[in-house]
């Protein structure tokens, strides 16, 4: 977090110097302090009084899992055994902890468990997209253009970011050495190929600066299978090594950029940054375009995790017991969990693990061909471990009930199977299914219906921004809270979503 110098002293006005000097490295947004104050006065004013106030901040910290592409409502959470067999699908269903639900036969674990969960299967939009930058920010309106512009002024900011920027102007006390806002394995689609890594927008701060994007971490590490992977749907097949389908128990997580050249130790680069700091000023003095408060946050974070222990300590998962390790999965996914609860237990706020695409495109969870060979052979499996392992082990420390899980893709897949090679099922908005839980989520809670085909709501449509609503509402953060945009409009954080009692 941004670290301001000097004490609290309050001045005669009741301003505190603590607001001077945080009005001063708002200037990035063009903001002065009578704007500071204005927010503040008007964000006071929306958090009273509070709806549901006995569940408001019932979370200390959220972990989301985003699976990139999105993974099939049939064959997870919302199965048809009643269906056609080219709705259906392959396979069948399995009874749950819940009586009268019944969850895809690949989830076994996740049925076990389905008693902590709440589970939504009338989440529904407009955009059968690509669209991770749509379901977790405010952003009214998308387009598939915007999907390849991950610094398009038409953006807003992701949730993690939201809710970093929101709690350092409350002045919301961290931990040190421990970024608030943090995304693993690493940045989404970096390795998914040439193709893929042009497809970016999603997990930033858009126009609250770049020094509120996730900080980043780097898995390094080997794989231990090799799957088959086809692309196009009538290409050659190929075997691929990848740390979705195993990992080696040594396989580590790195914060990005963090590693120091060698021969370059602490006491150097502070004197280093020194002399930097004194150059730095005569830049932020001239600096029309506002960057350097970005900067400066960015350079406090680096020199405060470089410097301390805490953070590296979180990701080093060799403290942890084998047995626990392996209950989350020897994945990629299944240790990235794992390394999720090790970093909001040392205090992380918002943890963010993707399960992202790997070595070629539409491979994974965009399953539009080799669907049931790709879901068999490691998506369910390794979800099956990982997000019960995750929900176990929080329970089983006392932390379930202050820290809020939530899985959630940018959409489903379409009710009727393609005949295609291994088969496969397309992008589909109308209706698909996520599950939360822990942090005042509902126990053995289902959220809405689908129709006979699982491909449009019956009852009770939930919106993405309504979950973002809810996730913020949990938090502590009330939906209607404003933050600038580039024009310095207030825009509300959850955008048009509203709060949705009933997962609670």
């Amino acid at each position: 977090m941004l670290r301001i110098l000097g004490n609290s002293r309050r001045m005669c006005n009741g301003v505190t110097r603590r607001d001077w000097l945080q009005a001063g490295g708002l200037g990035f947004l063009g903001m002065g302090l009578s704007d500071v104050l204005r927010l503040r006065a008007l964000n006071a004013a929306q958090r009273q009084p509070v709806e549901y106030p006995e569940t408001f901040g019932r979370a200390k910290s959220c972990i989301l899992l985003l699976p990139y592409g999105s993974p099939p409502q049939h064959e997870t959470f919302d199965p048809k055994p009643n269906a056609p067999e080219d709705i259906q699908g392959e396979f069948k269903s399995i009874p749950t902890s819940l009586p009268g639900v019944h969850f895809g036969e690949l989830l076994p674990r996740v049925a076990e468990i389905a008693d902590r969960l709440t589970v939504v299967r009338s989440m529904t939009h407009p955009y059968p997209v690509h669209c991770t930058a749509y379901v977790t920010s405010g952003i009214p309106d998308y387009t598939p253009a915007l999907e390849s512009r991950p610094n398009d002024p038409k953006l807003w900011p992701y949730i993690g970011s939201v809710v970093d920027y929101v709690d350092e102007r409350r002045l919301r006390p961290g931990r040190e050495g421990i970024p608030q806002n943090v995304a693993l394995p690493w940045k989404m689609n970096s390795h998914g190929g040439p193709r893929a890594a042009a497809v970016q927008t999603g997990p930033y701060a858009a126009f609250l600066g770049p020094g509120y994007d996730p900080v980043l971490t780097e898995f390094q590490g080997e794989a231990t299978r090799k799957v088959i992977k086809i692309s196009p749907a009538d290409g050659p097949e190929r075997l691929v090594a990848d740390p979705y389908a195993g990992i080696t128990p040594e396989g580590s997580f790195q914060l990005a950029g963090t590693k120091l050249p060698p021969g370059l130790t602490i006491d150097r680069l502070q004197r280093r940054e020194s002399l930097r700091a004194q150059l730095d000023a005569a830049l932020r003095r001239s600096d029309a375009a506002g960057s350097a408060a970005s900067y400066d946050r960015f350079r406090e974070m680096a020199m405060s995790m470089l410097s301390a222990s805490r953070m590296h300590e979180a990701l080093d998962l060799q403290r942890e017991p084998l047995s626990l390790r392996e209950s989350y999965g020897m994945t990629l996914f299944g240790q990235s969990c794992l390394a999720a609860r090790r970093l909001v237990e040392a205090g992380s706020r918002f943890v963010t693990v993707f399960w992202d695409e790997y070595a070629y495109l539409n491979t994974d969870w965009d399953t539009h061909w080799n669907h049931f060979y790709r879901l068999k052979d490691r998506l369910l499996p390794g979800f099956d471990a990982a997000f019960s392992g995750l929900i176990l082990d929080l329970e089983q420390r006392g932390l379930l009930d202050e820290t809020l899980v939530v899985w959630m893709s940018e959409h489903g897949r379409t009710p009727k199977i393609k005949s295609v090679r291994g088969g496969g099922r397309d992008h589909w908005s109308r209706a698909y299914s996520i599950a939360l839980a822990g942090a005042g989520v509902g126990r053995g809670n289902i959220v809405g219906r689908s129709d006979a085909m699982g491909g449009d709501v019956a009852a009770e449509p939930v919106s993405p921004k309504d979950i973002l609503a809810t996730i913020l509402h949990l938090l502590g953060i009330d939906p209607h809270t404003t933050v600038p945009n580039r024009v310095r409009q207030p825009v509300p954080v959850a955008g048009t979503g509203r709060l949705r009692p009933e997962l609670f």
